[in-house]
């Protein structure tokens, strides 16, 4: 099972001091995070795409490629990658192109975001949501697969005999997850293809949750790739720890209460006691996640949002440590007692290229076995 961290790049003011970050100190914060996130043995970094205030991480793959340059082992994803307001091509070559520059430590995150003035900004209509959501899609998952592209949709230009470059590295695509808060097309999308669904339940309480993922996993069976059991699935969760819950729980509260996500609605208890949030000890957050499997099975991702409502850098960097030295050791081990054989871990580059190889020779091998029965016929 992967751990680790989203972010979705808010520039907000502290409201214990009153200052607000500039853009580059954010954009290095989001930076220093992932370095973090890698020392103390997290799986993911994955940040959000935003074009408009308060928000700074407008190019994922730019971000991600200089975090790429300084990391070994972290896998580089995002949060959203809106597939309603980007064009397909331009995604397809831009993560082939961050696929080659990190290794394959690459997979990305589908989303239609959350903020409706970005659509015509980019000369798109927020009424066609779900359907630039599953054409764009549809287009996307052709130019990873097909070397030559002939194309005609709706929403852009035809395409004849295109080929996007780079082509994806060793020719496996990135793995693709379709995350969604409430929308049950998007899980239904997931399954079509046989991708992940992230359900980013921040916001929602677990029967939601349950029922969303309950939809993707079935779905997921009904199109052949496997039981509901083996659907890959990832959740997201708020945290905020100290040793001593009660000094969790004075810290975070002026943050809580001014954060411009959640500010300002219900009380910090009520939200704690309905979503996902915990703000406590470790040991209450290991409680708390270990919780989320009894309503969404065995799940493969699970990434936290820590860096969010002003908190200032040299805070994260202490959650994070706590993350990574007290909760996600023990979270690994009680994720895994009793942990069916045949759930899947998540996809990784090297993992989905082993899979094309035993496809490839399995090809072969069935080619092979028609041409001798064929042979035998003509003897």
């Amino acid at each position: 099972m992967q751990f680790g961290i989203f972010t979705v790049g808010d520039v907000t003011p502290d409201p214990t001091t009153g200052r607000t970050p500039t853009e580059r100190e954010r954009i290095k914060a989001m930076v220093a995070i992932a370095l973090k996130a890698e020392e103390v043995g997290l799986d993911v970094f994955a940040t959000g795409e935003h074009h408009n205030p308060p928000f700074v991480p407008s190019s994922p793959t730019t971000m991600l490629g200089y975090i790429a340059a300084q990391t070994q082992r972290l896998v580089l994803s995002t949060s959203t990658t809106l597939i309603t307001t980007n064009d397909p091509v331009k995604i397809a070559e831009d993560f082939a192109m961050l696929q080659h520059l990190a290794d394959g430590r690459v997979d990305l995150m589908m989303g239609r975001g959350n903020t409706g003035p970005v659509y015509p900004w980019f000369g798109k209509d927020i009424r066609q949501g779900i359907n630039l959501a599953v054409e764009n899609y549809a287009l996307l998952h052709r130019l990873w697969r097909e070397d030559v592209v002939d194309w005609e949709g709706k929403f852009r230009t035809p395409l004849q005999g295109f080929t996007s470059t780079p082509r994806p590295l060793d020719g496996v695509p990135p793995f693709v997850w379709h995350g969604s808060i409430r929308s049950p097309e998007i899980a239904e999308q997931a399954a079509y293809y046989g991708d992940g669904f992230f359900h980013n339940n921040i916001f929602w309480p677990a029967d939601h949750t349950k029922r969303m993922v309950e939809l993707y996993r079935d779905r997921y069976a009904h199109y052949g790739h496997g039981t509901p059991e083996q659907a890959i699935v990832g959740l997201g969760g708020q945290v905020f720890m100290r040793p001593k819950s009660q000094d969790a729980v004075r810290e975070f509260r002026p943050y809580f209460d001014n954060a411009p996500v959640y500010g300002h609605g219900p009380s910090l208890e009520d939200f704690t006691e309905q979503t996902p949030l915990t703000v406590g000890s470790p040991q209450q957050v290991i409680e708390k996640t270990l919780a989320f499997r009894e309503y969404a099975g065995d799940y493969q991702r699970q990434l936290f949002l820590m860096d969010h409502a002003g908190l200032p850098l040299k805070t994260v960097l202490e959650q994070i440590d706590l993350l990574g030295e007290e909760v996600v050791p023990v979270l690994r081990k009680e994720f895994a007692v009793g942990r069916p054989a045949g759930v899947p871990e998540a996809p990784t580059h090297p993992s989905l290229l082993a899979a094309a190889r035993r496809d490839q020779e399995a090809e072969d091998q069935e080619a092979e076995d028609q041409e001798v029965k064929e042979q035998e016929v003509v003897a």
